[in-house]
């Protein structure tokens, strides 16, 4: 997902800014070693409580974490396409990749604010 321009996760195309700190200033998201580690590590966190493991997220809630960032149906299609691929790569059977991508579907009204 992280290399997919589709998903535009620098926000480039002009559609968004990034992020809102607490102080109301925007700020690009930069894929440096610390920000994709900590995407990971939410992204692994949020699909294992999501898939029913274990309860522990350190993230923010999914709309506020999302909010500002003018994110579409077609970068959410995108990213969701993304996963799918990660998952037939890695042999998932496709009932339980049904039912991991049904999930993340599920977040969709919370996370797209661009139609």
């Amino acid at each position: 997902m992280l290399e997919d321009p589709r998903v535009d996760w620098q926000r480039h195309s002009g559609k968004g800014h990034g992020f809102s700190l607490k102080s109301k200033e925007t700020v690009a998201w930069q894929a440096t070693p610390e920000n994709v580690a900590q995407l990971k590590k939410h992204l692994v966190q949020f699909l294992t409580l999501a898939a029913g493991g274990p309860a522990h997220y350190e993230g923010k809630e999914i709309k506020a974490g999302h909010s500002g960032m003018k994110i579409s149906n077609p970068e959410f299609d995108a990213a969701i396409g993304d996963v799918k691929a990660s998952l037939d790569k890695l042999q998932i059977p496709n009932k339980e990749q049904k039912e991991l991508l049904a999930i993340i579907e599920s977040t969709r009204p919370l996370i797209v604010t661009q139609r």
